[in-house]
């Protein structure tokens, strides 16, 4: 055994080992890393490869990589003929299965790291890799002991086993993680790419399918003189619907917070999303995550919100926000996600009056509560219960894969 513990902040140690107890070679790993070099970082063993492949599945899809499971479908199929307990093998027959375009190689690779907790920061181009002169597995520790050092035709291929700490990570609670828990985790959420619910607008544009553009279609036969031209088509474009983001601040949310404004960094950017905190007051935060850093926007979002771990005044802030840009049409036809645990120091029903004055004006309501995961949880405070009436879907926000769950239904999922 070699002591490594699994739950660290690292995804284990790459060890080689080859029947007969001889040490072998290691496999040659990618000079330079960059788009085109796989990561350091260990992937997965063969026992439990299948989890932990549809979990980073899960994490590309979060990152906006289409690895829908006809792709995830291919990368086991590409494993089984290939070492599945192998980085270089992994990396690259995820990369040739899972993505389908050049702007997913880059989000490709940065989950990949971040997924197997390993940074990759030498940003050389990448170089040729010699082939592996012999094949080559990874050794958990305590995967072979010296009883299987025994020569014969049951001791060509040993099995692997390990437990990847970034499927086990994706389902702490986000309270309870360690220093280097959370870093990790902020790679993790780097990487998210939500996007918001798509619509019909009332623009259109060409299409080979759809209605008759009458307009195109007659100047085409002007252009001809008049000859018979076919019939040129139009239909709708469609677009994401706008994503409110109200995150709360207060001292009941500080384990959270800071993981649920990386998601909001995350999804503000390359969509149409607005960000509030709330707390004591009600602050617009959409300019200070605009930055692409995701620890510079931290920085900056620190010195502009002045009520970090106070109290909680919901329903007067809710009505600040509905007259101030909510009736203006920023709430009107959006995905408005409340991220608070519900507590509330102010009147419920002034609470519960505003939330149905939110419901009318969006397109959906959407509240994410850290709590609602912990055991015999029951929604008996004064602002949830006040509030639980005008919510469409009442999700978990305590961990990587609630915010994941969360992700989808924005996107228009069934909660």
């Amino acid at each position: 055994m070699d002591g490594t513990d699994p739950r660290a902040g690292r995804a284990g140690t790459w060890r080689q080992a080859v029947p007969g107890g001889d040490a072998g070679p290691r496999r040659p790993s990618v000079p330079g890393g960059g788009a085109g070099a796989p990561p350091p970082g260990a992937p997965v063993g063969a026992a439990d490869g299948t989890a932990v492949l549809v979990g980073f599945a899960r994490a590309l899809r979060a990152a906006g990589v289409d690895a829908g499971p006809d792709r995830v479908q291919a990368l086991l199929g590409a494993l089984a003929l290939l070492d599945p307990a192998g980085r270089f093998d992994v990396y690259w027959a995820g990369r040739l299965t899972l993505c389908g375009s050049r702007d997913d190689l880059e989000r490709y690779d940065r989950v990949f790291a971040a997924y197997f907790a390993e940074r990759d920061t030498s940003g050389r181009p990448p170089r040729p890799v010699p082939p592996p002169r012999r094949r080559t597995v990874v050794r958990a520790a305590g995967a072979l002991s010296r009883g299987a050092t025994r020569s014969g035709p049951d001791a060509a291929v040993p099995t692997p086993v390990r437990a990847d700490p970034a499927d086990v990570l994706r389902h702490r609670d986000i309270a309870g993680l360690t220093a280097a828990e959370r870093e990790q985790l902020r790679r993790l959420l780097a990487a998210f790419r939500p996007r918001g619910e798509t619509r019909r607008s009332a623009r259109r544009h060409p299409s080979r399918r759809g209605d008759v553009d009458p307009r195109r279609t007659v100047r085409e036969l002007l252009r001809r003189g008049g000859e018979p031209a076919r019939l040129l088509r139009h239909t709708r474009v469609e677009r994401p619907r706008r994503i409110v983001l109200l995150v709360d601040v207060s001292g009941s949310m500080g384990p959270y917070a800071d993981a649920l404004l990386r998601f909001a960094h995350a999804a503000s950017r390359g969509t149409r999303t607005e960000v509030f905190t709330i707390g004591t007051r009600l602050t617009r935060v959409t300019r200070e995550l605009g930055h692409r850093d995701p620890d510079t926007a931290m920085a900056a979002l620190a010195t502009a919100v002045p009520d970090w771990r106070g109290g909680t005044r919901l329903g007067e802030l809710l009505r600040g926000f509905l007259d101030r840009w909510g009736g203006r049409g920023m709430a009107r036809g959006a995905v408005v996600v409340l991220l608070s645990d519900g507590w509330e120091r102010g009147d419920p029903a002034l609470l519960a009056g505003q939330m149905r004055r939110l419901h009318r004006l969006a397109h959906r309501v959407i509240w994410a509560n850290p709590r609602k995961a912990r055991p015999g949880y029951a929604p008996l405070a004064a602002g949830m219960a006040a509030a639980l009436p005008s919510v469409d879907a009442f999700v978990e926000g305590h961990s990587l894969a609630a915010l994941e769950r969360l992700a989808a239904v924005v996107r228009g999922a069934d909660p």
